[in-house]
């Protein structure tokens, strides 16, 4: 699947995929940002993406960033929309520093990775009865 991309500084590559079987693109950070303990903020992943009709692009951290930097996601995942991709629309990697120093991702670190995930848009059929009930939250486990 060709996807139309465009980079914000062009010194920089573009995402990869590690490993031949890698099944997501890894994102490199433009520019050096620094997280107070505490902090939520936002890595600028230099990229502008257009996701393709039918998709939707998922950001997750690589799974090293929180053992390596400190970081973690406040909310796990980042959901790209596919209108998301005009001009302004570079991607950003939302992060929380749950250490209690300083963390600091360097240009060109790579931090995060993104995926893109098939959907399909639903219709609602209400009803007023549902099925049978399986059991409670954490009922299976």
């Amino acid at each position: 699947m060709k996807v139309r991309i465009k980079r914000i500084d062009g010194s920089l590559p573009l995402p990869t995929y590690a490993t031949e079987g890698s099944v997501a693109f890894d994102l490199f950070a433009r520019e050096t940002t620094r997280i107070n303990p505490g902090e939520i903020a936002l890595v600028p992943a230099n990229v502008i993406i257009e996701t393709p009709k039918g998709y939707a692009l998922i950001l997750a951290l690589r799974s090293s960033t929180p053992r390596k930097k400190g970081l973690l996601k406040p909310h796990g995942v980042g959901i790209i929309d596919q209108d998301y991709c005009g001009e302004g629309d570079e991607l950003k990697i939302q992060v929380y520093n749950f250490t209690a120093k300083e963390v600091i991702v360097d240009k060109g670190e790579r931090i995060a990775q993104g995926m893109f995930v098939k959907i399909e848009k639903n219709e609602w059929e209400e009803t007023a009865k549902m099925g049978k009930t399986r059991g409670g939250f954490g009922s299976t486990g």
